[in-house]
């Protein structure tokens, strides 16, 4: 089990994390999200030990992480961190990066666990290429092998795929996630794509203003977002006062509401006017006008001209759904 307990950490004088505490159970998968600067990457290199920690600790098990101040090489032995530099040994082929550590005594076994790694980042054909003639999506990939060719219990990812195309994107996450669920290694994903979290992580940790503001199972949080501001890391969402939706409700408050929540129609409900129709494939996402300065989104199934006047409603099911925790 990883244990994380910190009062607080700070870049000179400049606080970043407080009141940081949560524990994950081996084999689980959780993934950290929240906007730009909140401390996801800081937070990976304090567990990792890159970074002295002062005011807390952390434990893998009974084993303390140390941090810089105490280890010649930061880092343990049984976790692994993959950041967005890649560290690499760019005049060397892609199998020998890959097979870097893994045992030369065992000749059979090191080929056969370098040709899975190699099929499971879908770079097999690329084993006798050298590094610097790859681009940066394949070194990404390259580097996610090589660190889990160390076999670790614990893997730290910071933005794991974000040099990768989305053409290789999808299916690299379905292996990669695969693999480490089989392998049992618990894993803790530092992201700002919700891709990355709903269909594969177990558990979703969220930072604002230096603190964990929910820390809840994946499927619940997505179903019953606390607040406007972690709904939106999962894509668009609309806050809508109740009364809006359900004019004979009695309480004053505001659910939220996911576009594909909405159901249009043509003359009850809230009533908006259409100001841009957004083509996303499967569908268009509708931004509508509520009134001068508040703005709702919903799906349709075709483009809407601007200045169309419909009708929104939301099931009192997941009117319900939202309000539970209030």
């Amino acid at each position: 089990m990883l244990k994380v307990d910190l009062a607080f950490f700070s870049y000179d004088e400049a606080l970043v994390l407080e009141n940081i505490s949560f524990k994950v159970k081996k084999g689980t998968h959780v993934s950290i999200i929240g906007e730009s600067g909140c401390g996801k990457s800081t937070l990976l290199k304090i567990i990792y030990g890159l970074l002295h920690l002062e005011n807390g600790t952390v434990f893998w098990e009974d084993i303390q992480v140390m941090g810089p101040n105490y280890n010649l090489v930061p880092g343990e032995s049984y976790m692994k961190y993959l950041s967005q530099d890649f560290d690499l040994m760019p005049f060397t082929t892609v199998a020998e990066n890959v097979s870097q550590y893994l045992s030369v005594f065992e000749p059979k076994e090191l080929q056969e666990r370098t040709a899975e790694l190699l099929e499971m980042i879908e770079m097999t054909s690329f084993a006798k290429v050298k590094i610097k003639n790859l681009s940066g999506g394949q070194q990404q990939r390259v580097a996610l092998a090589r660190v889990l060719a160390q076999e670790p219990k614990l893997l730290l990812l910071d933005e794991p795929f974000s040099h990768i195309d989305k053409f290789r994107k999808n299916s690299l996450r379905r292996n990669l996630f695969a693999y480490l669920k089989k392998q049992g290694i618990t894993v803790l994903t530092a992201t700002h794509d919700h891709n990355d979290i709903l269909p594969y992580s177990d558990r979703i940790i969220v930072l604002k203003d230096k603190q964990i503001i929910a820390d809840e199972a994946t499927q619940a949080l997505y179903e019953n977002p606390k607040d406007l501001y972690v709904a939106s890391l999962f894509g668009e969402a609309s806050l809508i006062p109740i009364q809006l939706i359900k004019p004979y409700a009695e309480i004053n408050t505001s659910v939220l509401v996911y576009p594909h929540e909405f159901k249009v129609s043509k003359n009850t409900g809230l009533k908006v006017y259409v100001k841009h129709s957004y083509f996303k494939g499967s569908h268009y996402l509708i931004e509508a006008s509520i009134n001068e300065k508040d703005v709702v989104y919903f799906n349709s199934d075709n483009a809407l001209e601007p200045e169309t006047e419909l009708f929104l409603n939301v099931s009192i099911e997941t009117i319900n759904l939202r309000l539970k925790n209030k």
